[in-house]
């Protein structure tokens, strides 16, 4: 699973999903890409399923590029727990997605498998997701 070695606070504010990407909205590395259509968190979790999901469908073959990397802490109160008493402890990590992102991207595969791939991929992310390809330029 992902996570930073080292992070300043333990504990973040939750923070903003409002807007559009500001970078990484085009296919830089690999020829197809998989584009967040909305803002939302994605787990580290959820990365590791859709890498798993990705490799295996393309059999090893090919190449897997990651474009989102699971920065921030969220926390939980434990279940049972009344209000008050201070923010809960860390649980997780997860990426905060906006939409236009590309979130992973494939290459050195046929279009069948890469679409396929990319396809399963986004039924293990929470957010709406579309396929985009190299030409394609432009978010959402």
């Amino acid at each position: 699973m992902l996570s930073p070695k080292k992070v300043k606070w333990r504990k973040p504010h939750k923070g903003m999903t409002k807007g559009k990407a500001k970078r990484g909205q085009k296919v830089s590395f690999g020829e197809y890409g998989l584009q967040a259509l909305e803002a939302g968190w994605v787990t580290a979790q959820q990365i590791e399923a859709c890498r798993v999901s990705i490799t295996r469908k393309m059999k090893r073959g090919g190449k897997v590029w990651i474009r989102v990397f699971p920065h921030l802490a969220f926390t939980k109160k434990p279940a049972e727990t009344r209000m008050g008493k201070g923010k809960g402890s860390p649980e997780g990590w997860v990426a905060v997605v906006k939409p236009g992102r590309v979130v992973f991207e494939v290459g050195g595969v046929t279009d069948e498998i890469a679409h396929d791939a990319l396809r399963l991929a986004s039924h293990k992310l929470g957010i709406k997701t579309r396929i985009v390809t190299k030409d394609i330029v432009g978010g959402v």
